[in-house]
Order: structure tokens, then C-alpha cells, then sequence
């Protein structure tokens, strides 16, 4: 009973989203920026806006159907409830993947990937790219319970997917991810590279070489984006991993303060020329802004960076004393930071089968460019296979 695998579906109480619309219509506002962009943060004009289809049109009962038809489950593992989603292919020689989120994401990044992942010829591709998939939510957000102690970092989080995907039967599987999924998944790699059939990482975290003398155009172009975003965006990271349970009151009470925490980051982080909108739609944005809110994970998410951001920030800013030998896919997407260049990264990962630099996405590769990220994960999977002769017995 104790690896019990229970189906769940999304049911949010009706005088929860009655609360939200009221808070919403409620909204004491500051005055406004007194810049005409960004740089002081999310405009007056654009969270009202956005707040007021929030309050007036948005629909989470539509989100809730159409994501009740993937299907979810709960399980517990290290006395903690973990919610994932859990797509099998219809291919039993599919490969087990299992792909991580980070902060402010969600399982909504990845839900228009999950088709064409596991079933490629109902998408137009080949039966031969099917994966089964794995979308846990990470511990303390979406419908992950929250931990009530210390202790759940990056590494303990990556031992409690391993033993996921053991329950689900997949011995052996490809584990991939972006912003914290890609510090879990380093850490599978790290801790039990028997399991793992590759890693794909979007980014490798990697320190750069500053000394070089040789730095080329992208390297250098890389460091500037580092140093401006640890200048300039890393505020959020600093509140979080100093005072997580002080944001939390206010990310918890107030929809629009929550609101102009994450669209900030969507805004500043995805590939979009200006135009958030571009790359996704309000009601994407509030789907996984909804999330947050109705699941009451302000301050619960926010712990992960009093957990592990210390360390993993070494990882790509300073350096690091480990060596992953785990076949490595490595995706880098333009507007994202860091951005490492490939020999930087060899230096950490020794066993880079993939290399790949998209010509557009961000930080939010799967949701921004879906195909694009639907095609990177095939081409990690093809060259991790190929080093190991064949697909082979993964399940």
C-alpha cells in the first residue's frame, strides 16, 4: 500500500475561484511606473489589463477539463503526496522520459509537447520517437504536497524520481529539463547514472571560462547576459532563498501580487519580439499563474531556493568539483541565461552526444516553441540510443 499509484483529477471548489474573482475586483494598485518600459518592472497598465480578464473572462473550469483529460496521478514517496501526469505511449518500445519544471512553471509547460511525444505518427512523425512520459510537479508546487521540514533539495528531489519511475516500472529512462529540472535532472545523473539512458539538459549548467583569451562573439554575449541578469533580474532569486515565508504572505494573499511576480519573469525570459502575447496567450499565462494561486504555493515554491539555490548557482557562475559521464543531449536556446558554450560545458559533462542551438525560445522552451522542443527531445533521444547500440530493454 505504501507505492500505491492512485488516479487524481483536478477539482477546484467553486468558492475558491468565487475568492479569487472577488480579490481580483478588489486590488488596491500602486501608482504607476514613472518609466515607459519594463525596467522598474511589470507596467501599471499591463497588469491591470491582465488582471481584469483574470477577474471577468478567464476560465479555469475549461483549463481543469482539458487538463483532466491527461492522465494524472498521485503517489507517495518519501512521506510526501507527488501529483505527476503519466502519458504512455501506444509503442511499447516507446523510452521512459520523465521531464522536470521549474519556478514559475508548471506541468502547463510541457502539455502541448505530450502528444507529439508519445504519440509521434498521430502528429506526423515516426513511431520510432515515441516516448512514455512522466510530468511530476515538483514538491511544494501545483498539486505536489508541500514539504513541512527542511531537507527537500535538488537531490532529494532527483532520488524521489528515481523511485517514481521504478514504481511506473522504467528501470532505465531519459530525464530532461529546464530551469530547476535541469539541476534534478544533473543530480540523476550525478547520483544514479545507472538508471539514466541520457540526460537532456536546457541549459547544462556549466561555469564559464572568464580568463580565456580566446572568448568568441557568443561567449562573450553570454557573459554580458549573466552579469545583466545577476545586475538586474536575480531579485526575485535573492528574496526567495533568503526569506521565502516573507514573500509567501503576499504571493498567497494577493492574485495580482502573484500575478505580477511570475509575468514579469514569463515576459523578461521568454523569446517574444516586445509582445508576451507572441509566444503565449493571456490564458496560458494565467493558466499557470491559476495554478499557483488555487494551490496556495507562494511560499512553498519559493523554499527550493533556500534549499538549493546556493549551490546550483556555483554550478554556472563559479564552478564546480563533479564530472557527469551520463550521455548528455544539451539544448541552448537563444534568449536564455546562461547560456554556456559548448566547451565550457565538456569540462562538466564529459559525455556530450548532443549539441544544439536553436535559432529561437527562451527560458520556456516547451511552451514557447513546442515543436522545436518536441524535435530536441527526439534528437537526444536518437543520439543517447545510438551510443548505446539500440533502444534496448528500458521498461
Amino acid at each position: 500500500m505504501a507505492n500505491r499509484i492512485e488516479p487524481f483529477t483536478i477539482g477546484v471548489d467553486g468558492a475558491a475561484l468565487d475568492d479569487l474573482r472577488d480579490r481580483l475586483r478588489r486590488t488596491r494598485w500602486p501608482d504607476r511606473e514613472t518609466v515607459g518600459d519594463w525596467s522598474q518592472g511589470v507596467p501599471l497598465g499591463y497588469l491591470q489589463e491582465l488582471c481584469g480578464y483574470w477577474a471577468s473572462r478567464y476560465d479555469w473550469r475549461a483549463t481543469e477539463a482539458r487538463i483532466n483529460q491527461i492522465p494524472q496521478f498521485m503517489t507517495r514517496i518519501d512521506d510526501l503526496q507527488l501529483h505527476f501526469l503519466h502519458l504512455r505511449s501506444p509503442h511499447e518500445d516507446a523510452i521512459p522520459l520523465i521531464m522536470t519544471h521549474g519556478w514559475p512553471g508548471s506541468f502547463f509547460e510541457f502539455e502541448r509537447v505530450l502528444g507529439p511525444l508519445a504519440d509521434p505518427p498521430a502528429h506526423g512523425g515516426a513511431p520510432g520517437d515515441a516516448f512514455h512520459v512522466v510530468v511530476p510537479s515538483l514538491p511544494g508546487y501545483g498539486f505536489s504536497g508541500k514539504p513541512a521540514a527542511t531537507g527537500w533539495d535538488i537531490h532529494r528531489i532527483a532520488r524521489a524520481w528515481a523511485e517514481l519511475m521504478a514504481r511506473l516500472g522504467y528501470q532505465r529512462f531519459l530525464a530532461a529539463g529546464s530551469d530547476w529540472g535541469t539541476s534534478v535532472s544533473t543530480s540523476l545523473a550525478l547520483h544514479q547514472p545507472g538508471r539514466l539512458l541520457g540526460v537532456h539538459l536546457i541549459p547544462p549548467l556549466a561555469p564559464p571560462d572568464r580568463d580565456a583569451a580566446d572568448l568568441t562573439g557568443s561567449e562573450r554575449a553570454a557573459l554580458a547576459d549573466l552579469d545583466e541578469r545577476s545586475r538586474t533580474g536575480s531579485g526575485y532569486s535573492a528574496e526567495h532563498s533568503t526569506r521565502p515565508q516573507t514573500i509567501g504572505y503576499s504571493l498567497t494573499d494577493s492574485p495580482a501580487g502573484l500575478c505580477a511576480w511570475i509575468v514579469e519573469k514569463l515576459w523578461a525570459w521568454t523569446d517574444h519580439p516586445g509582445d508576451l502575447s507572441q509566444v503565449l496567450t493571456a490564458d496560458q499565462v494565467l493558466d499557470n499563474i491559476s495554478l499557483y494561486w488555487l494551490a496556495g504555493s507562494g511560499a512553498s515554491s519559493a523554499r527550493l531556493y533556500w534549499e538549493s539555490i546556493t549551490e546550483v548557482t556555483e554550478w554556472f557562475t563559479t564552478g564546480t568539483r563533479d564530472v557527469v559521464t551520463v550521455p548528455a543531449g544539451c539544448s541552448i536556446f537563444p534568449k536564455e541565461v546562461p547560456r554556456p558554450s559548448r566547451r565550457w560545458a565538456r569540462r562538466r559533462f564529459a559525455n556530450i552526444v548532443y549539441w544544439s542551438e536553436p535559432g529561437r525560445g527562451g527560458h520556456f522552451a516547451a511552451w514557447e516553441q513546442p515543436g522545436l522542443f518536441t524535435d530536441e527531445v527526439r534528437a537526444v533521444a536518437r543520439a543517447t540510443t545510438a551510443q548505446a547500440g539500440g533502444r534496448g530493454q528500458t521498461a
